[in-house]
């Protein structure tokens, strides 16, 4: 497990290291929603094939990325175009965090209002209002910051998702503050997580993690698990499962056999999007990591936004899935307060 100060430096060379690409920018500017008390840039693309009833889908950059290179690198308007969904991007402002992070560990934002998650809400029915979009037909999806943030509003607006696919991710309320957020991100356990209230109607959650993330360190794929399983009350052991050549795929289900919370994991992959070069949706880039598994398609799929059929997923269930026990968290050292919040700054992540 990381150090504490290998974390802040990872962060510090993922900022230094990926700027912006210049990548095609198929999105336009969404105006007239409100409220916004989050401050948040709305990008949207809606397809010339887009019909009333169509299907929405809410893609939540990373850190160091914006909206149209999130786009590009995972294939979302592109496949938008094939099946005449709609998609919102919502957008995170330098001004709100320097590194681009939604801040997924601040109080004000990852309440139900008052903050970055009911601007996002906002967005999104505002999307609804003026495209003429299924209510029942919201998804939502991101990776890292994204991944986190896309975990506030499926516990803060949970009547509002179908389903969600987290990428690379924490569970929600797992972290208040900074120092908190970068020890969730290597793996040290939280004393206390907010509770995720179950409602009436409570979004499917798909969870996808490469073993090899030096990031966002795979416990917290299995801390996810764990959040939305007891949100759903399923039981600790899978009713499905499946391997393929470097990934394997856990379900937890109704009684009608269902999926309610999955599992994927790609093994050996770091901290990104799996990306399949071949598939002709999305690009390989910075955090856009060609495994060939394309996850936009197989959450597509999972949605019910492109026709199940066979794909490079597809593979008998396996007796012999991994155990994926995390191990027990290393207990946090004590250091020097200015100088983290220095390296902190340095990082983007303290305002």
């Amino acid at each position: 497990m990381p150090a504490l100060s290998d974390t802040i430096q990872q962060l510090q060379r993922m900022r230094a290291a990926h700027g912006r690409p210049t990548v095609p920018d198929r999105l336009h500017d969404l105006t007239g929603f409100a409220p916004d008390p989050g401050n948040l840039r709305a990008r949207a693309y809606v397809p010339e094939t887009l019909r009333p009833g169509a299907a929405l889908v809410v893609a939540l950059h990373g850190c160091t990325q914006d909206a149209a290179v999130y786009d590009h690198g995972t294939g979302w308007s592109t496949l938008a175009d094939r099946e005449g969904f709609a998609v919102l991007l919502p957008e995170q402002r330098r001004a709100n965090n320097p590194n681009l992070c939604f801040n997924w560990f601040e109080s004000a934002d990852i309440a139900r209002t008052g903050g970055e998650a009911e601007s996002i809400a906002a967005m999104i029915e505002h999307m609804v209002a003026t495209h003429a979009i299924d209510p029942a037909r919201i998804f939502i999806t991101g990776l890292s910051a994204g991944g986190a943030m896309t975990a506030v509003m499926l516990a803060t607006w949970p009547e509002t998702f179908a389903a969600g696919a987290i990428i690379g991710g924490l569970p929600y309320g797992t972290a208040l503050g900074v120092r908190a957020a970068l020890e969730r991100m290597r793996g040290i356990a939280a004393a206390d997580t907010l509770a995720i209230a179950p409602g009436p109607r409570m979004p499917r959650v798909a969870i996808w993690h490469g073993t090899a993330d030096p990031t966002v360190v795979i416990a917290n794929s299995d801390a996810l698990v764990r959040q939305w399983r007891d949100v759903h009350a399923l039981p600790a052991e899978p009713r499905k499962g499946a391997n393929g050549p470097n990934w394997s795929h856990r379900a937890w289900c109704d009684p009608h056999g269902n999926p309610l919370v999955e599992e994927w994991r790609i093994t050996g992959m770091g901290h990104g999007v799996p990306v399949d070069s071949r598939s002709g949706i999305g690009a390989t880039g910075p955090f856009m990591l060609d495994v060939g598994l394309s996850s936009t398609l197989e959450i597509a799929r999972s949605w019910g936004l492109v026709a199940a059929e066979p794909t490079q997923a597809s593979a008998p269930p396996s007796p012999r899935l991994e155990r994926l026990t995390p191990e027990p968290p290393a207990v946090p050292g004590n250091g020097v307060q200015a100088t983290i919040e220095k390296a902190l700054r340095a990082a983007g992540l303290l305002r």
